[in-house]
């Protein structure tokens, strides 16, 4: 595991607040952050076992959160087949938003 990981500063500032405070979810908050961590930003292949020991989650609040972040368009998973661990990718609308401002 890495030591450090830059990550937007949007994240800190806005999207943690959106998480937290509006949606009342703070586990996809954390499970966001993981899943960047770990990837980089990239696309990174977690399990919820995984997310779960990252995060200190149960499994089912991992599932849950990985499916409100898709809900919110945050987050995209590919999978291979039904029995294939989840390949994630941290998704940033903001900067799309920035670049047409």
């Amino acid at each position: 595991m890495k030591a450090t990981t830059q990550i937007d500063a949007y994240v800190f500032s806005t999207l943690m607040a959106d998480l937290v405070s509006h949606d009342r979810r703070p586990s996809a908050f954390l499970t966001y952050v993981a899943i960047w961590s770990a990837g980089d930003g990239k696309r990174v292949a977690l399990s919820y076992a995984d997310l779960a020991e990252r995060t200190g989650l149960s499994k089912r609040a991992a599932q849950d959160a990985v499916a409100h972040l898709m809900r919110r368009e945050l987050l995209e998973c590919v999978k291979a087949g039904p029995t294939e661990t989840p390949r994630y990718r941290p998704l940033t609308p903001w900067q799309r938003w920035k670049r047409k401002a």
